[in-house]
């Protein structure tokens, strides 16, 4: 990300908190049974209160009023996860298709129609669903009773009832996030970097590529890796904000130069806004319109080519970007949709063994988190990006979700000093691997492709920490390509800084890739 990634968000959002903090003392307290919404601002505050006292937000520990005030506050879209009775455990594969968890859905289902038929007889169950699912035992739907939220968290077929389009500070049903600086973080800001010198910022390779700076041998062992490994093979999926379509270097020039042989697909699972008066279902396309997806996509698998573009971290390496959200904070129910899909996408891809996000959330998202165990469970490598946001408030936020999960690797970034954080970059304990993305003398953060052209931009926070990550491992997977996820892990945990003792802020620190792949270390 940029300086604005994540969390220009986050950084309107905590400014706000702690300037209305006095305010929201001053609110009275819900009654025992309310039965109007909260506001806001009061959600807003309690949603602030809880990450600042454990760091994170469950909307299964939030009370049903709290879940239908943020119902109220955003599109009524509620997040249903369901299964039968008396069952505990990992969710089955088959779920979808089961009849066991296909009768959980029907009673499910009839229970909501039951509860909102209430306040309108004439609805059908049809009109109930938002999003149709085929995948996940899921149901999204259009919920506006207090009643319903009741009685989904009284019931045993349910797994949890969440919100899908609140997160602190929220708009409202915005139809175009463009028109709000707030909901656009990340966007609009790769277009070619001016200033750059060789030498400093990057270096010339051979065939007149251009070599990041931190892609140096002292920071990642990366340009010794290259003549062990070059990603060949592997195949690399970004969920973002899509691709580009005017940037040649992840189009028709994806293969060049000694980047040959290899895929790129540009694949998208963002519904469109039924706003517009389209159908939920209806997709967005590919393309990039914010900028971050392609970024990320050019620091991972950028060709060495000849034009003098940016090279990326596996420039042999295959690669599937897909368009799952407008931007990089995830506060809409379509983007929730979108990268829950992508997730299942993925997982059923056997040529994909590498997934890379670098986009996430303050509060909790089941049904993300039921679409990365699916992954997960699919043997895939899952990266996700710990958070960025501006220096002051990267101090107290900590890794953000869906980067929390035990199931994701949450990767931050660091200065070149080797021992500080990068400015914008979110640290903790859930934090495994650290990339170098900012250079202590003057800020430079690595090169990576632009929207268009091959004179490289830059990208800062844990959002390229991540996607270069992601281009790391998959250098190392392509040379022991028989290996397990478990066993590629074990070789990147053994050629990282602190492979001795894993640190709070910094896991295990950053990965030496020419040592990952057998070679002396540097």
């Amino acid at each position: 990300m940029n300086r604005l990634t994540l969390s220009t968000a986050l950084l309107a959002l905590l400014l706000g908190s702690c300037q209305r903090q006095n305010d929201d003392l001053q609110l009275p307290e819900p009654a025992p049974d309310p039965t109007t919404a909260l506001s806001t601002q009061q959600l807003d505050g309690q949603i602030m209160e809880r990450l600042r006292a454990t760091g994170n937000y469950d909307w299964n520990e939030a009370s049903a009023h709290v879940v239908w005030s943020a119902l109220t506050r955003s599109d009524y879209v509620l997040s249903v996860g369901y299964r039968p009775a008396g069952f505990s455990g990992s969710l089955p594969a088959d779920a979808a298709t089961n009849p066991g968890w296909q009768a959980a859905r029907a009673q499910v289902l009839a229970l909501i129609l039951s509860e909102e038929k209430k306040a309108d007889p004439s609805l059908t169950a049809d009109k109930l669903v938002a999003f149709k699912e085929s995948v996940l035992p899921v149901l999204d739907v259009t919920v506006h009773q207090l009643s319903t939220i009741k009685a989904l968290r009284a019931s045993g077929l349910v797994r949890y009832a969440e919100p899908m389009g609140y997160e602190p500070y929220h708009e409202g049903a915005v139809a175009n996030k463009g028109a709000s600086s707030l909901l656009s973080s990340g966007c609009g800001n790769n277009t070619a970097t001016a200033g750059l010198v060789a030498g400093t910022d990057y270096t010339v390779l051979p065939n007149g590529s251009k070599s990041s700076w931190n892609q140096a041998d002292q920071y990642h062992g990366v340009r010794s890796g290259w003549s062990q490994s070059t990603g060949q093979g592997i195949k690399i999926l970004i969920i973002d904000t899509g691709c580009s379509d005017a940037q040649e270097n992840l189009g028709t020039a994806f293969n060049q130069g000694l980047s040959s042989g290899r895929t790129i697909e540009r694949l998208v699972t963002l519904p469109r806004n039924s706003i517009f008066g389209i159908p939920y279902g209806s997709a967005e396309t590919p393309n990039d319109g914010c900028g971050h997806g392609t970024s990320m996509a050019g620091a991972a698998a950028g060709p060495r080519g000849t034009n003098g573009a940016s090279v990326g971290m596996a420039y042999n390496s295959n690669l599937i970007t897909v368009h799952a959200a407008e931007d990089v904070f995830i506060d809409a129910s379509r983007e929730v949709k979108g990268i829950a899909d992508a997730y299942l996408l993925a997982g059923d891809r056997t040529d994909v063994r590498i997934i890379s996000m670098s986009m996430g959330r303050l509060t909790s998202s089941s049904q993300i988190g039921d679409a990365i165990t699916y992954a997960y469970n699919k043997g895939k490598l899952i990266l996700c990006a710990a958070g960025t946001s501006f220096n002051w408030s990267a101090g107290w936020v900590g890794v953000i979700y869906p980067a929390s999960l035990p199931e994701a690797v949450a990767v931050t970034g660091m200065k070149s000093d080797l021992s500080t954080r990068c400015d914008e970059c979110h640290v903790g304990a859930d934090v495994e691997f650290t990339v170098v993305m900012q250079q202590s003398s003057n800020d430079r953060r690595p090169l990576t492709l632009a929207m268009s052209g091959d004179a490289p931009s830059t990208v800062g926070g844990s959002s390229v920490a991540t996607s270069s990550m992601a281009g790391m491992a998959a250098l190392v997977w392509a040379k022991y390509s028989t290996e397990s996820r478990a066993q590629i892990m074990s070789r990147l945990v053994a050629a990282s800084s602190n492979h001795n003792t894993r640190s709070s802020s910094f896991g295990w620190g950053r990965v030496n890739v020419a040592t990952a792949l057998g070679g002396t270390p540097l």
